[in-house]
Protein backbone atom coordinates (compact mmCIF):
# COMPACT_ATOMS: atom_id res chain seq x y z
CA UNK A 1 0.00 0.00 0.00
CA UNK A 2 1.57 3.34 -1.00
CA UNK A 3 2.27 5.89 1.88
CA UNK A 4 -0.31 8.10 0.90
CA UNK A 5 -2.92 5.30 0.36
CA UNK A 6 -2.30 4.31 3.99
CA UNK A 7 -2.02 7.81 5.71
CA UNK A 8 -5.89 8.36 3.95
CA UNK A 9 -7.12 5.57 5.69
CA UNK A 10 -5.04 5.96 9.15
CA UNK A 11 -6.39 10.02 8.85
CA UNK A 12 -9.97 8.58 8.15
CA UNK A 13 -10.53 10.89 5.31
CA UNK A 14 -14.01 11.06 3.26
CA UNK A 15 -14.38 12.37 -0.34
CA UNK A 16 -13.67 14.50 -1.68
CA UNK A 17 -10.51 14.61 0.78
CA UNK A 18 -7.53 12.62 -0.29
CA UNK A 19 -4.00 12.85 1.17
CA UNK A 20 -1.30 13.86 -1.64
CA UNK A 21 1.93 13.83 -0.77
CA UNK A 22 3.99 12.42 2.28
CA UNK A 23 7.20 13.33 2.97
CA UNK A 24 9.59 12.11 6.09
CA UNK A 25 12.16 13.33 7.59
CA UNK A 26 14.31 10.90 9.67
CA UNK A 27 16.88 13.38 11.39
CA UNK A 28 14.27 15.55 12.82
CA UNK A 29 11.68 12.43 13.35
CA UNK A 30 8.95 13.95 11.77
CA UNK A 31 6.34 12.96 8.74
CA UNK A 32 4.40 15.85 7.00
CA UNK A 33 1.06 14.63 5.43
CA UNK A 34 -0.48 17.09 2.74
CA UNK A 35 -3.99 17.40 2.34
CA UNK A 36 -6.53 18.12 -0.78
CA UNK A 37 -9.29 17.78 -2.00
CA UNK A 38 -11.06 16.56 -5.72
CA UNK A 39 -12.42 19.08 -8.13
CA UNK A 40 -16.18 19.35 -8.93
CA UNK A 41 -17.50 19.18 -5.48
CA UNK A 42 -19.73 21.96 -4.27
CA UNK A 43 -19.66 22.71 -0.45
CA UNK A 44 -21.54 24.22 1.91
CA UNK A 45 -21.73 27.76 3.29
CA UNK A 46 -20.37 27.26 7.01
CA UNK A 47 -23.21 29.57 8.40
CA UNK A 48 -26.18 28.54 6.29
CA UNK A 49 -25.45 25.50 4.77
CA UNK A 50 -26.23 26.24 1.48
CA UNK A 51 -24.06 24.96 -1.53
CA UNK A 52 -21.28 26.89 -3.84
CA UNK A 53 -19.35 26.49 -6.16
CA UNK A 54 -15.36 26.42 -5.15
CA UNK A 55 -14.31 29.88 -4.88
CA UNK A 56 -10.82 30.18 -4.42
CA UNK A 57 -8.60 28.88 -0.99
CA UNK A 58 -7.00 30.35 1.59
CA UNK A 59 -2.96 30.20 2.11
CA UNK A 60 -1.48 26.91 3.09
CA UNK A 61 -2.42 26.28 6.66
CA UNK A 62 -0.48 23.42 8.99
CA UNK A 63 -1.98 21.50 11.85
CA UNK A 64 -0.34 19.66 14.66
CA UNK A 65 -1.55 15.66 14.70
CA UNK A 66 -1.29 12.91 16.38
CA UNK A 67 2.12 11.31 16.54
CA UNK A 68 3.42 8.25 13.85
CA UNK A 69 5.47 5.72 16.01
CA UNK A 70 7.99 8.42 17.87
CA UNK A 71 7.50 10.76 14.94
CA UNK A 72 5.55 13.98 15.11
CA UNK A 73 2.67 14.34 12.31
CA UNK A 74 1.71 17.51 10.77
CA UNK A 75 -1.08 18.20 8.45
CA UNK A 76 -0.65 20.73 5.37
CA UNK A 77 -3.67 22.22 3.60
CA UNK A 78 -5.11 24.73 1.28
CA UNK A 79 -9.06 25.33 3.01
CA UNK A 80 -11.29 25.99 0.39
CA UNK A 81 -13.33 29.12 0.97
CA UNK A 82 -16.78 29.66 -1.42
CA UNK A 83 -18.76 33.50 -1.73
CA UNK A 84 -22.16 32.69 0.00
CA UNK A 85 -24.69 35.39 -1.19
CA UNK A 86 -25.95 36.26 2.02
CA UNK A 87 -22.79 36.17 4.18
CA UNK A 88 -19.68 36.49 1.92
CA UNK A 89 -16.31 34.63 1.33
CA UNK A 90 -16.30 31.85 4.11
CA UNK A 91 -13.99 29.52 5.08
CA UNK A 92 -15.59 25.73 4.57
CA UNK A 93 -15.75 23.20 7.81
CA UNK A 94 -12.77 21.12 8.47
CA UNK A 95 -13.38 17.52 9.24
CA UNK A 96 -10.63 17.45 10.69
CA UNK A 97 -9.85 20.29 13.05
CA UNK A 98 -12.20 23.19 14.37
CA UNK A 99 -12.11 26.64 13.09
CA UNK A 100 -8.80 28.47 13.98
CA UNK A 101 -7.12 25.54 15.54
CA UNK A 102 -3.63 24.82 15.23
CA UNK A 103 -4.51 21.63 15.94
CA UNK A 104 -6.26 18.33 15.16
CA UNK A 105 -9.34 17.32 16.58
CA UNK A 106 -7.80 14.48 17.48
CA UNK A 107 -4.78 15.83 19.12
CA UNK A 108 -6.46 17.84 21.47
CA UNK A 109 -8.70 14.85 22.48
CA UNK A 110 -5.68 13.28 23.20
CA UNK A 111 -4.19 16.51 25.13
CA UNK A 112 -7.28 17.50 27.01
CA UNK A 113 -7.20 13.75 28.31
CA UNK A 114 -3.15 14.38 29.73
CA UNK A 115 -3.74 17.69 30.47
CA UNK A 116 -6.69 16.16 32.89
CA UNK A 117 -4.20 13.92 34.63
CA UNK A 118 -1.25 16.45 34.76
CA UNK A 119 -0.43 20.15 35.41
CA UNK A 120 0.18 22.01 31.97
CA UNK A 121 4.07 21.87 32.41
CA UNK A 122 3.91 17.95 32.51
CA UNK A 123 1.59 17.64 29.78
CA UNK A 124 3.33 20.05 27.44
CA UNK A 125 6.32 17.92 27.72
CA UNK A 126 4.60 14.55 27.24
CA UNK A 127 2.76 16.14 24.57
CA UNK A 128 5.99 17.58 23.17
CA UNK A 129 4.45 21.34 22.67
CA UNK A 130 5.33 24.53 24.32
CA UNK A 131 3.22 25.75 27.19
CA UNK A 132 1.55 28.14 25.67
CA UNK A 133 0.18 25.63 23.03
CA UNK A 134 -0.67 23.55 26.02
CA UNK A 135 -1.87 26.38 27.65
CA UNK A 136 -3.88 27.56 24.00
CA UNK A 137 -5.88 23.73 24.25
CA UNK A 138 -6.87 24.37 28.11
CA UNK A 139 -8.56 27.50 27.17
CA UNK A 140 -10.46 26.15 24.04
CA UNK A 141 -11.65 23.13 25.67
CA UNK A 142 -13.27 25.68 28.86
CA UNK A 143 -14.90 27.90 26.44
CA UNK A 144 -15.76 25.03 24.25
CA UNK A 145 -17.27 23.62 27.51
CA UNK A 146 -19.48 26.54 28.30
CA UNK A 147 -20.75 27.77 25.29
CA UNK A 148 -22.18 24.11 25.59
CA UNK A 149 -23.33 23.75 29.09
CA UNK A 150 -27.26 24.01 29.76
CA UNK A 151 -28.30 27.18 31.20
CA UNK A 152 -30.64 25.80 33.50
CA UNK A 153 -28.95 26.27 37.23
CA UNK A 154 -29.06 23.42 39.68
CA UNK A 155 -31.73 22.37 41.89
CA UNK A 156 -29.07 22.83 44.99
CA UNK A 157 -26.38 25.03 45.25
CA UNK A 158 -23.64 25.40 47.69
CA UNK A 159 -21.49 29.38 47.80
CA UNK A 160 -18.05 29.25 49.27
CA UNK A 161 -14.81 31.63 48.67
CA UNK A 162 -11.52 30.56 47.26
CA UNK A 163 -8.22 32.50 48.10
CA UNK A 164 -6.26 33.30 45.54
CA UNK A 165 -2.70 34.09 46.66
CA UNK A 166 -1.46 35.42 50.03
CA UNK A 167 -3.23 38.76 50.83
CA UNK A 168 -6.78 39.17 51.13
CA UNK A 169 -8.09 37.67 47.44
CA UNK A 170 -10.87 35.77 46.73
CA UNK A 171 -12.81 34.17 44.08
CA UNK A 172 -16.52 33.11 44.72
CA UNK A 173 -17.17 29.82 43.80
CA UNK A 174 -20.79 28.56 42.88
CA UNK A 175 -21.26 24.77 42.67
CA UNK A 176 -24.00 22.26 41.86
CA UNK A 177 -24.39 20.00 45.42
CA UNK A 178 -25.96 17.04 43.30
CA UNK A 179 -23.44 17.10 40.49
CA UNK A 180 -20.50 18.11 42.21
CA UNK A 181 -19.49 19.97 39.75
CA UNK A 182 -18.38 24.42 39.97
CA UNK A 183 -21.14 26.52 37.44
CA UNK A 184 -19.93 29.89 38.54
CA UNK A 185 -16.42 31.23 39.72
CA UNK A 186 -16.17 35.41 40.12
CA UNK A 187 -13.70 37.59 41.19
CA UNK A 188 -13.73 39.12 44.58
CA UNK A 189 -16.38 38.21 47.58
CA UNK A 190 -18.64 41.04 47.31
CA UNK A 191 -21.95 41.18 46.87
CA UNK A 192 -22.22 42.48 43.44
CA UNK A 193 -19.72 39.24 42.50
CA UNK A 194 -22.65 36.64 43.69
CA UNK A 195 -25.26 39.00 42.08
CA UNK A 196 -23.33 38.68 38.36
CA UNK A 197 -24.51 35.06 38.76
CA UNK A 198 -28.13 35.25 39.42
CA UNK A 199 -28.65 37.97 37.29
CA UNK A 200 -27.18 35.79 34.21
CA UNK A 201 -30.16 33.38 35.51
CA UNK A 202 -33.84 33.99 34.18
CA UNK A 203 -36.32 34.42 36.72
CA UNK A 204 -37.66 31.23 35.91
CA UNK A 205 -34.53 29.65 36.47
CA UNK A 206 -33.75 31.78 39.90
CA UNK A 207 -37.42 30.43 41.45
CA UNK A 208 -36.02 26.41 40.78
CA UNK A 209 -33.48 26.73 42.58
CA UNK A 210 -34.70 24.43 45.92
CA UNK A 211 -31.72 25.12 48.52
CA UNK A 212 -28.60 26.85 48.89
CA UNK A 213 -25.67 26.40 51.40
CA UNK A 214 -23.23 28.99 52.32
CA UNK A 215 -21.48 29.77 55.32
CA UNK A 216 -22.81 33.31 57.28
CA UNK A 217 -20.77 35.81 55.29
CA UNK A 218 -23.58 38.70 54.93
CA UNK A 219 -22.91 39.57 51.37
CA UNK A 220 -23.81 36.35 50.06
CA UNK A 221 -26.33 36.17 52.24
CA UNK A 222 -27.90 39.82 51.27
CA UNK A 223 -27.74 38.64 47.67
CA UNK A 224 -29.23 35.53 47.75
CA UNK A 225 -32.16 37.03 49.43
CA UNK A 226 -32.29 40.02 46.71
CA UNK A 227 -32.54 37.50 44.15
CA UNK A 228 -34.07 34.03 44.51
CA UNK A 229 -37.56 33.76 45.27
CA UNK A 230 -38.33 32.59 49.26
CA UNK A 231 -34.31 32.67 49.12
CA UNK A 232 -35.18 33.02 53.38
CA UNK A 233 -36.54 29.51 53.65
CA UNK A 234 -33.76 28.22 50.73
CA UNK A 235 -30.73 29.32 52.79
CA UNK A 236 -28.90 26.58 54.42
CA UNK A 237 -25.82 28.12 56.99
CA UNK A 238 -23.16 25.46 56.67
CA UNK A 239 -23.28 23.36 59.81
CA UNK A 240 -18.96 23.51 59.07
CA UNK A 241 -18.72 27.18 59.93
CA UNK A 242 -21.21 27.31 62.70
CA UNK A 243 -18.66 24.83 64.51
CA UNK A 244 -15.66 27.08 63.23
CA UNK A 245 -17.12 29.56 65.10
CA UNK A 246 -17.71 27.56 68.68
CA UNK A 247 -14.03 26.14 68.30
CA UNK A 248 -12.42 29.31 67.67
CA UNK A 249 -13.97 30.46 70.85
CA UNK A 250 -13.24 27.11 72.51
CA UNK A 251 -9.52 28.14 71.46
CA UNK A 252 -9.92 31.80 73.02
CA UNK A 253 -11.16 30.23 76.50
CA UNK A 254 -8.10 28.08 76.52
CA UNK A 255 -5.64 30.73 75.57
CA UNK A 256 -6.57 33.19 77.97
CA UNK A 257 -7.00 30.17 80.53
CA UNK A 258 -3.19 29.08 79.90
CA UNK A 259 -2.25 32.38 80.65
CA UNK A 260 -3.80 32.26 83.95
CA UNK A 261 -2.25 29.09 85.28
CA UNK A 262 0.93 29.96 83.60
CA UNK A 263 1.07 32.91 85.98
CA UNK A 264 -0.10 30.29 88.71
CA UNK A 265 3.27 27.97 87.54
CA UNK A 266 0.63 25.76 86.22
CA UNK A 267 1.28 24.22 82.85
CA UNK A 268 -1.50 21.81 82.32
CA UNK A 269 -3.20 22.75 79.47
CA UNK A 270 0.14 23.32 77.39
CA UNK A 271 0.61 22.04 74.52
CA UNK A 272 -3.21 20.73 74.28
CA UNK A 273 -4.28 23.29 71.77
CA UNK A 274 -5.19 20.58 69.07
CA UNK A 275 -7.24 18.27 71.67
CA UNK A 276 -9.63 20.48 71.74
CA UNK A 277 -9.89 21.12 68.42
CA UNK A 278 -10.40 17.55 67.67
CA UNK A 279 -14.07 15.55 67.35
CA UNK A 280 -14.05 13.56 70.44
CA UNK A 281 -14.45 10.35 68.47
CA UNK A 282 -11.88 11.36 65.89
CA UNK A 283 -9.00 11.95 68.78
CA UNK A 284 -6.17 9.79 68.23
CA UNK A 285 -5.57 6.94 70.37
CA UNK A 286 -2.45 8.04 72.32
CA UNK A 287 -4.13 11.42 73.77
CA UNK A 288 -7.42 9.63 74.54
CA UNK A 289 -5.47 9.18 78.39
CA UNK A 290 -3.97 12.37 78.47
CA UNK A 291 -7.55 13.91 77.63
CA UNK A 292 -9.56 12.22 79.39
CA UNK A 293 -8.03 13.43 82.71
CA UNK A 294 -8.29 17.19 80.87
CA UNK A 295 -11.53 17.06 80.33
CA UNK A 296 -13.13 15.54 83.34
CA UNK A 297 -11.19 18.10 85.53
CA UNK A 298 -12.78 21.83 86.13
CA UNK A 299 -10.97 23.75 83.56
CA UNK A 300 -12.56 26.42 81.97
CA UNK A 301 -11.49 24.92 78.92
CA UNK A 302 -12.89 21.34 79.27
CA UNK A 303 -16.57 23.32 79.90
CA UNK A 304 -16.12 25.10 77.00
CA UNK A 305 -15.49 22.02 74.50
CA UNK A 306 -18.23 20.22 76.81
CA UNK A 307 -20.37 23.04 75.43
CA UNK A 308 -19.16 22.85 71.77
CA UNK A 309 -19.51 18.99 71.75
CA UNK A 310 -23.07 19.15 73.10
CA UNK A 311 -24.12 22.04 70.36
CA UNK A 312 -22.72 19.15 67.42
CA UNK A 313 -25.38 16.94 68.61
CA UNK A 314 -27.91 19.37 67.20
CA UNK A 315 -27.53 18.03 63.77
CA UNK A 316 -28.31 14.23 65.15
CA UNK A 317 -31.81 14.94 65.19
CA UNK A 318 -34.42 14.20 62.66
CA UNK A 319 -37.22 16.56 63.77
CA UNK A 320 -37.21 20.21 63.68
CA UNK A 321 -38.98 20.72 66.71
CA UNK A 322 -36.67 18.22 68.93
CA UNK A 323 -33.63 20.24 67.43
CA UNK A 324 -35.14 23.37 68.16
CA UNK A 325 -35.80 22.29 72.02
CA UNK A 326 -31.88 21.20 72.02
CA UNK A 327 -30.79 25.09 71.14
CA UNK A 328 -33.01 27.00 73.63
CA UNK A 329 -31.37 24.49 76.19
CA UNK A 330 -28.22 24.73 74.90
CA UNK A 331 -28.44 28.83 74.49
CA UNK A 332 -29.31 28.85 77.86
CA UNK A 333 -26.48 27.08 78.98
CA UNK A 334 -24.19 28.80 76.93
CA UNK A 335 -24.98 32.19 77.92
CA UNK A 336 -24.94 31.81 81.61
CA UNK A 337 -21.59 29.65 81.06
CA UNK A 338 -19.67 33.14 82.38
CA UNK A 339 -17.08 31.81 79.23
CA UNK A 340 -17.05 35.35 77.16
CA UNK A 341 -16.08 33.88 74.10
CA UNK A 342 -18.60 30.72 74.18
CA UNK A 343 -21.36 33.67 75.00
CA UNK A 344 -20.03 35.74 71.81
CA UNK A 345 -19.99 32.75 69.70
CA UNK A 346 -23.64 31.51 71.12
CA UNK A 347 -24.80 35.01 70.34
CA UNK A 348 -23.71 35.13 67.02
CA UNK A 349 -25.65 31.71 65.73
CA UNK A 350 -28.97 33.17 67.71
CA UNK A 351 -29.02 36.16 65.04
CA UNK A 352 -28.87 33.38 62.08
CA UNK A 353 -30.66 30.45 63.70
CA UNK A 354 -33.68 30.62 61.52
CA UNK A 355 -31.11 29.66 58.70
CA UNK A 356 -29.21 27.04 60.82
CA UNK A 357 -32.53 25.23 61.47
CA UNK A 358 -33.44 25.51 57.63
CA UNK A 359 -31.40 22.17 57.52
CA UNK A 360 -34.04 20.04 58.87
CA UNK A 361 -36.24 20.64 55.53
CA UNK A 362 -33.69 20.85 53.17
CA UNK A 363 -30.69 18.60 54.93
CA UNK A 364 -27.70 20.22 52.72
CA UNK A 365 -24.54 20.91 53.68
CA UNK A 366 -21.45 22.81 51.76
CA UNK A 367 -19.25 19.68 52.07
CA UNK A 368 -19.40 19.61 48.51
CA UNK A 369 -18.11 23.30 48.17
CA UNK A 370 -15.56 22.70 50.84
CA UNK A 371 -14.36 19.18 49.12
CA UNK A 372 -14.12 21.50 45.75
CA UNK A 373 -12.42 23.72 47.12
CA UNK A 374 -9.69 21.19 48.78
CA UNK A 375 -9.39 19.91 45.11
CA UNK A 376 -9.09 23.69 43.73
CA UNK A 377 -6.23 24.17 46.20
CA UNK A 378 -3.99 21.41 44.62
CA UNK A 379 -4.55 22.78 41.38
CA UNK A 380 -3.34 26.58 43.08
CA UNK A 381 -0.75 24.33 44.47
CA UNK A 382 0.57 22.27 41.27
CA UNK A 383 0.92 25.52 39.26
CA UNK A 384 2.69 27.29 42.42
CA UNK A 385 -0.01 29.46 42.52
CA UNK A 386 -1.72 32.19 40.01
CA UNK A 387 -0.68 35.70 39.34
CA UNK A 388 -3.64 35.90 36.78
CA UNK A 389 -7.33 35.64 37.85
CA UNK A 390 -8.44 35.16 34.62
CA UNK A 391 -5.97 31.78 33.97
CA UNK A 392 -6.61 30.44 37.64
CA UNK A 393 -10.78 30.71 36.67
CA UNK A 394 -10.01 28.88 33.71
CA UNK A 395 -8.35 25.75 35.75
CA UNK A 396 -10.96 26.13 38.14
CA UNK A 397 -13.48 25.16 35.14
CA UNK A 398 -11.12 22.69 33.38
CA UNK A 399 -10.18 20.61 36.04
CA UNK A 400 -13.79 21.15 38.49
CA UNK A 401 -16.59 22.38 36.12
CA UNK A 402 -17.88 19.10 34.90
CA UNK A 403 -17.64 20.56 30.97
CA UNK A 404 -17.72 18.49 27.84
CA UNK A 405 -14.21 19.57 26.71
CA UNK A 406 -13.50 17.61 24.01
CA UNK A 407 -14.45 19.11 20.43
CA UNK A 408 -16.89 17.02 18.34
CA UNK A 409 -14.86 14.21 16.49
CA UNK A 410 -15.78 14.41 12.54
CA UNK A 411 -13.53 12.35 11.31
CA UNK A 412 -15.45 9.02 10.56
CA UNK A 413 -18.51 11.42 9.70
CA UNK A 414 -18.83 11.84 5.62
CA UNK A 415 -17.94 15.09 3.96
CA UNK A 416 -20.73 17.39 3.99
CA UNK A 417 -19.61 18.14 0.59
CA UNK A 418 -21.22 17.04 -2.81
CA UNK A 419 -20.58 16.39 -6.41
CA UNK A 420 -21.12 19.87 -7.67
CA UNK A 421 -24.29 19.44 -11.29
CA UNK A 422 -23.17 21.12 -14.77
CA UNK A 423 -22.59 24.46 -14.71
CA UNK A 424 -26.18 26.46 -15.35
CA UNK A 425 -26.73 27.82 -18.82
CA UNK A 426 -26.45 31.64 -19.72
CA UNK A 427 -30.24 31.95 -19.58
CA UNK A 428 -29.91 30.07 -16.26
CA UNK A 429 -28.07 32.02 -14.17
CA UNK A 430 -30.12 34.47 -12.64
CA UNK A 431 -32.21 31.53 -11.48
CA UNK A 432 -29.22 29.33 -9.84
CA UNK A 433 -26.51 30.73 -7.41
CA UNK A 434 -23.58 28.59 -6.89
Amino acid sequence: MRDVELYRHILGLQKPWTVTRVEVCVPEQRVDVWVGHRSGYAWPCPECGRLYRLHDHREERTWRHLDTCQYTTYLHARVPRVRCQEHGSRQVALPWADPRARFTSLFECLAIDVLLETDVIGGSRVLRISWDEAWHILERAVARGLASKSRLPPRQIGIDEKSIAKGQRYVTVVCDLDAGTVEYVGRDRKQATLDAYFQGLPALARAGIEAIAMDMWEPFYTSAIDHVPNARDKIVFDRYHIMTYLEDAVDKVRCEEHRELLEQGNDALKGTKYFWLYNEENLPDRYRAHFKVLKESKLKTARAWAIKETFRNLWQYQSRAWAERLWRRWYFWATHSRLAPIIEAARTIQRHIHNVMTYFTHRITNAMAEGLNSKIEKIKQSACGYRNVDNYVTAIFFYCGGLELHPVDDWVEQSPAVPAEPAPRADEHQLRLW
